[in-house]
């Protein structure tokens, strides 16, 4: 399935929360873990503010925590979770 964002929204993979602590203790999934902040552009709308951010698919961003809105596509093991998002929730692109 694919999934195009509309007008100036654009379609981020989040990055994996750490589930092992850096001093090794692992957090089960049962543990409110905060949400990443950065992602993975995978589509692009096709607005006029976006296009002006020249922002471009593969590109890393960090991102509004609580903006946008959550989609999950895929079942069980294959599912994956993506974020639409509006242009003025893209905070940064990552180098």
């Amino acid at each position: 399935m694919n999934i195009k964002p509309l007008g100036d929204r654009a379609l981020i993979k989040p990055d994996r929360e750490e589930e092992v602590t850096a001093s090794g203790i692992v957090l089960p999934d049962t543990v409110d873990k905060e949400k990443k902040a950065w992602g993975t552009i995978m589509a692009l709308g096709g607005g006029e503010e976006l296009k002006k951010l020249g922002l471009k698919t593969g590109d890393r961003v960090v991102f509004e925590k609580w903006g946008g809105e959550e989609v999950k596509v895929g079942k069980g093991k294959d599912e994956v979770e993506y974020k639409i998002l509006p242009h003025d929730k893209i905070l940064a692109v990552m180098e």
